[in-house]
């Protein structure tokens, strides 16, 4: 049987690990609603993948599916899910749209939606439920134990059911509930939640804070959003839990991130955003990271923010961008990176986006424009990157590989990137949807291997010694091993440019 898959180390350097060996996701998230009709997955969905070079698809699960009837499982969608993923020869991640996604609680099942008095929501100061713009938010209350221990039952025979059935290990890893957090207030004021509010911040919290005492003492005015945080995480804890006691894959939370104006409650309050992600990492042990949806305009500030050494990055939706995708993988050696909505990126009858629903969410239009060339780039990005995985993750230990990426604060469009023995000296081109950026990876002092795109660059000496090229190639490789492509001489050794598409160059210098 093959090994359970499992994440290994810390930071840069912790790796995913499927069938034993080091497993980097080049993936993509579906739309919501694709994985609840198969017919539609086998019709519309798959084929639209194929030409990505997918190795990862992450789908979702609906506890309304699932459960439809009290103490009533049906693993229909499930089990249609790994057969046709194993035929597609991808793996897949599961995202548990339980309790809560996206803040409201529109996946619970109906019986669940009918019983109002049993499982209450989130309220207001005033009584009333949150209204984000001018929608009523229905989110069940953490607070509503009887809730979460449903949610936590239903988890746990998903993820035993997946332990029957998957002994392939097409599952690896699972995502539980789906940008947590209180959209229209800064927390639960229900009378249970108020209650809890008005103690004391438990002593296990307190202790890693260091600092006892009110909400308000420990953080200040952060206080209300840090107290949802705390309690969201518990709730997730005893889902996570259930299910890893049924069997123990991989599991991740991810976030809605926070955004102008800044306030919570107009982005999900308490969801694991940085600055609550301490208080997350000792409510809920049982995720192994915390990982972003990216739609805000500072990817690169961003990602500095969750690809830490306590944190390995791990992106699971944010927008199709080739040069995000390859800084990423240079900068901080990504685990994931998942556009969202990937099932459009080649669909010629794709349907017409609700903008209205997308301004709520903060999420722009572009990220959602028909984006073939993009989709071509990235499938092309993907194969080069899949060949070097074993070149990426020793460079990312000895620590001679960077990323760089063009933003918004580069006014000149130049970056200068100091190497160990040289210096790259990169300019940006016009970054179009696919983004301008790439990556660079020192095999020595004077060898180097470039992956980028939309952008030019040169090397030149630390001292100001002068530098002769001995060799520049185009290739790529295949199974870790370089197969050179052609040999650029005369006056294609200097132009060192990449534009619309992604290039692979090995560059050879000696002093003169």
């Amino acid at each position: 049987m093959k090994p359970i898959p499992y994440i290994q180390g810390i930071g840069k350097l912790a790796t995913l690990y499927v069938d034993g060996k080091p497993f980097y996701c080049r993936g993509g998230e579906l739309h919501n609603s694709a994985a609840s009709f198969p017919e539609f997955m086998s019709a519309k969905v798959w084929p639209s993948l194929r030409p990505l070079h997918l190795n990862t698809v992450i789908a979702p699960v609906y506890w309304e599916c699932l459960e439809p009837e009290k103490g009533v499982f049906d693993y229909a969608l499930v089990d249609s899910l790994l057969v046709q993923a194993r035929e597609e020869g991808v793996r897949l991640i599961l995202l548990w749209f339980g309790l809560w996604k996206n803040s409201a609680s529109s996946y619970i099942p109906q019986w669940m939606k009918l019983d109002r008095e049993r499982f209450w929501f989130v309220v207001k100061r005033d009584g009333k439920l949150p209204l984000h713009h001018d929608r009523p938010h229905r989110i069940v209350s953490p607070f509503c134990q009887e809730a979460v221990d449903a949610d936590a039952n239903a988890f746990s025979h998903l993820m035993a059911h997946l332990k029957e059935v998957d002994e392939e290990r097409t599952v690896i890893m699972v995502q539980v509930e789906n940008e947590i957090g209180v959209l229209g207030a800064d927390r639960d004021y229900s009378e249970a939640a108020d209650a809890a509010y008005a103690a004391p911040v438990p002593e296990i919290l307190a202790e890693a804070m260091g600092r006892s005492g009110s909400w308000e003492d420990v953080f200040g005015e952060d206080g209300p959003q840090q107290f949802m945080a705390w309690h969201y995480a518990l709730a997730v804890e005893q889902i996570a839990k259930a299910g890893k006691a049924e069997y123990p894959l991989p599991m991740y939370a991810n976030c809605w991130l926070e955004q102008e104006p800044w306030i919570p409650g107009t982005y999900p309050s308490g969801g694991p955003i940085s600055r609550n992600v301490p208080v997350w990492r000792v409510g809920a042990p049982s995720v192994e990271l915390f990982a972003p949806d990216i739609y805000v305009d500072d990817y690169k500030g961003t990602v500095a923010l969750y690809g830490t050494d306590q944190n390995p990055l791990f992106i699971p939706e944010t927008r199709l961008s080739v040069a995000n995708y390859l800084y990423s993988v240079g900068a901080y050696n990504c685990m994931c990176f998942s556009p969202f909505g990937i099932e459009d990126t080649f669909d010629s009858e794709k349907e017409q986006v609700d903008f209205a629903t997308m301004e709520i969410l903060h999420i722009g239009p572009e990220a959602f424009a028909k984006q073939e060339s993009v989709g071509r780039e990235l499938a092309r990005a993907f194969d080069y990157v899949s060949g070097m995985e074993d070149v990426i993750r020793r460079a990312h230990e000895e620590n001679r590989i960077r990323g760089f990426l063009w933003t918004a604060d580069h006014t000149e469009k130049r970056e200068l990137l100091e190497l160990s023995g040289m210096n790259m000296h990169i300019r940006y081109h016009d970054p179009k949807l696919a983004g301008s950026g790439g990556l660079v990876v020192e095999l020595s002092d004077y060898e180097f291997l470039v992956l980028g795109i939309n952008c030019s660059f040169h090397f030149t000496s630390r001292d100001g010694t002068r530098l002769e090229t001995l060799t520049k190639e185009e290739g790529q490789f295949v199974e870790g091993v370089w197969k050179r492509g052609r040999i650029l001489n005369g006056d294609e050794r200097y132009i060192n440019m990449f534009t619309d598409k992604v290039g692979l160059n090995y560059f050879k210098y000696t002093e003169e």
